[in-house]
């Protein structure tokens, strides 16, 4: 969870500020599209490879190289001096991103079945928290030093983070076990055909809960800020406010919601209840609009109202439904990680996991596409279609508990007398 953390806070370091970069050396909004692609490409390419190679060679040795991927390209960012520069950053970028698969199979590894969820949840947490840091910490570097500075502090941060892992974080895998295993070429082209051929399977309909769940959230999540200003007139002043909301929502219901949650329900059906809330706030968002008179919710608590509530009351609506989201994605995606985790063998976990990545890269940089072109159009149809999506994998999940051998605890012992 610390790696993970500082990894993000570094990422977010620079992201932010990239926008910014591009056009500084030229770059158009076209191009500032095809960088954040290029980022999603690369990383959907290599997650495989990261996957089977930390199979064979240990979850450690991945990590570290795609830590040290990162703090290269953080440095080649602080002194890109030309568009083709930024382009090559983000690839490596991209491609020491891969490891987040590499990242949860060391949580399977590392937790009994019955907690990955929980542990799983409490890493997507750590991140988020690092998402919320990463671009204050850039900003500040930005504005008290100069351009080179995000970058050479994302890449200070990173080496320091590889010097944190190399100390603290021990070896998760068997590598008796993964020594004894033969190492076999094509392993990632053959897995992820396999997903599209044998789709009945439980680990391919995992895997495509995930990336038509993670397509549709994101797909919504690029027009967001497009649909909340033509519908309540959220500038960029404010649109950070929504996402603040978001990302505190989405860390409350990992950290403190979701272990009780799967101790209660289980991951299968706590991934069909994520689906229904995500689907459900999809749903409901095209048809919220901004309160006309919100003196008429006032009257209800006898006209005493703050002014700061007061002001908030109009966006009631949309605050809802938006919460829906971070709450369905909270409780779906690592419920849908840790069951891949356990109907896959141990000296497979890792390059599934890398598939699911890739599929799940493969929708973050389609769907954003889709659901633009789409808004463009039709306003609400991007929340419909995605809405469809993600209740769609419902039916995907139906019997999956089946699969999931239950967790037998034995009894205590009788106390003497």
């Amino acid at each position: 969870m610390i790696t993970a953390f500082i990894d993000m806070v570094g990422l977010l370091m620079v992201v932010p500020l990239l926008p910014f970069y591009a056009e500084r050396l030229g770059g158009t909004g076209l191009v500032v599209g095809l960088l954040v692609s290029s980022y999603a490409v690369a990383q959907l390419i290599s997650a495989p490879f990261w996957g089977r190679l930390s199979d064979r060679h240990g979850r450690r040795p991945a990590l570290l190289v795609g830590l040290g991927a990162a703090a290269v390209a953080y440095v080649i960012f602080a002194y890109a001096s030309s568009l083709w520069l930024l382009f090559l950053s983000r690839i490596v970028q991209g491609a020491g991103g891969g490891t987040v698969s590499v990242v949860q199979a060391y949580v399977a590894d590392a937790t009994r079945p019955e907690d990955r969820a929980r542990s799983l949840g409490l890493l997507s947490a750590a991140t988020n928290l690092g998402v919320a840091i990463g671009p204050v910490l850039g900003s500040l570097s930005l504005a008290a030093v100069g351009t080179h500075a995000p970058g050479l502090a994302a890449a200070a941060l990173c080496l320091a983070n590889i010097l944190f892992a190399m100390r603290y974080l021990d070896e998760s895998r068997d590598m008796a076990e993964a020594r004894s295993r033969p190492h076999a070429k094509g392993r990632s082209r053959e897995a992820i055909l396999r997903v599209v051929t044998h789709s009945a399977e439980p680990a391919s309909r995992l895997i495509w809960i995930y990336a038509l769940g993670m397509g549709a959230f994101q797909g919504v999540t690029a027009i967001l800020a497009l649909f909340l200003a033509a519908r309540f007139g959220v500038t960029a002043k404010t649109i950070g406010y929504f996402f603040l909301y978001i990302g505190v929502i989405s860390v409350i219901a990992r950290a403190g919601i979701l272990g009780r949650a799967v101790d209660r329900f289980g991951e299968a059906r706590l991934s069909r209840l994520g689906a229904t809330l995500l689907g459900a706030g999809l749903l409901i968002m095209p048809f919220t609009h901004r309160m006309a008179d919100p003196h008429v919710v006032t009257t209800l608590f006898g006209g005493r109202t703050p002014t700061g509530l007061l002001a908030l009351i109009p966006y009631a609506p949309l605050a809802i439904a938006v919460a829906l989201l971070p709450l369905g994605t909270a409780f779906t995606f690592p419920c849908v990680t840790a069951l891949l985790s356990r109907v896959t063998p141990s000296h497979e976990r890792g390059l599934y996991l890398g598939v699911q990545q890739t599929f799940g890269g493969m929708a973050r940089v389609v769907f954003p596409i889709l659901a633009g072109w789409m808004f463009d159009h039709v306003i609400e149809l991007p929340f419909l279609v995605s809405a469809a999506l993600a209740l769609s994998t419902i039916f995907l999940g139906l019997g999956m508990e089946s699969y999931v051998k239950p967790v037998v605890v034995a009894p205590a012992p009788a106390a003497d007398g």
